[in-house]
């Protein structure tokens, strides 16, 4: 009797569409190779106009199955689009460390935010002439306390048939210690979940793709971990971008986006999700 296990069905999520152009065309470019089946969009980012945003839509729907979703920003060096959004630096978000500690502190007004989210929202319909097919957040600020009310209000609101994205691993505790940052996501998704489960609104599973950008880490070696035990319909978040003035000008994270796009491109990555019975279509 044959006991395979079954073919997983994952979400692969690239951030930031939007950011810069060298950002959209790997994105668009790993689509069409149907190596991503996600993408979240950046409205506040100066690479969203309309020909991006139709040449998207272009590769997405030759895709088998491509979501595009929107990528919620509330931290600098971004801008609202709301007039009078608060509290800001220099005219910018705060970044995000400081927008963690406020909301920690409860020193933010949620109905200012979910102002700027519902507008956010209304950007993307706008722009792609419907609502996203799921919302996630720059820098997991949909994650932040506060924030969190906020953005499931938004959404309930203007979006209610997308999923939101949760940062919340499945993994035994013992097998999560040993890297600090997507802990740290586990224990702000626990409580985000229980809100958007309260709300009614639909979630992933699982979650995987945090690592440090710093220490220029072996991305296959990195992708294998994530693979490891994410449950069907779970989402693995990624950066993949060619690296360009604007991005440089905008995020630290630069060479690491290159170093995922090619291994995402290469000849490895199809072999990784077969070894693993993981598709994306």
């Amino acid at each position: 009797m044959n006991h395979a296990a079954p073919t997983r069905r994952i979400w692969l999520c690239a951030d930031d569409y939007g950011i810069s152009p060298g950002v959209n065309r790997a994105i668009r470019d790993l689509i069409e190779r149907g190596r991503l089946n996600a993408t979240s969009v950046m409205m506040v980012g100066p690479s969203v106009g309309r020909d991006e945003a139709s040449a998207l839509r272009s590769v997405a729907a030759n895709s088998p199955r491509c979501a595009i979703g929107l990528h919620i920003t509330v931290t600098a060096p971004f801008r609202p689009l709301t007039m009078h959004f608060q509290p800001l630096e220099g005219g910018m978000f705060l970044a995000f460390p400081k927008l963690l500690r406020a909301g920690l502190l409860r020193r933010l007004d949620p109905e200012i935010i979910r102002a700027e989210l519902l507008v956010q929202l209304a950007a993307f319909n706008e722009m792609f002439g419907r609502a996203p097919d799921f919302v996630d957040g720059h820098q997991h600020a949909q994650l932040f306390p506060q924030v969190r009310d906020a953005f499931l209000a938004a959404v309930k609101e203007a979006a209610p048939t997308a999923w939101v994205r949760q940062g919340g691993r499945t993994r035994p505790l013992s097998r999560r210690l040993g890297t600090p940052k997507a802990l740290f996501l586990d224990i702000l998704s626990a409580q985000f979940r229980r809100r958007a489960a309260r709300a009614n609104i639909a979630f992933n599973p699982g979650f995987a793709g945090a690592y440090d950008f710093s220490r220029k880490p072996d991305y296959g070696a990195l992708m294998q971990q994530f693979l490891d035990g994410l449950p069907e319909g779970g989402l693995i978040m990624c950066h993949p971008g060619f690296v360009d003035d604007t991005l440089v000008s905008l995020d630290p994270l630069t060479e690491q986006r290159e170093r995922e796009y090619a291994f995402l491109a290469g000849e490895h990555f199809p072999a990784l999700l077969a070894a693993n019975k993981v598709t994306l279509s």
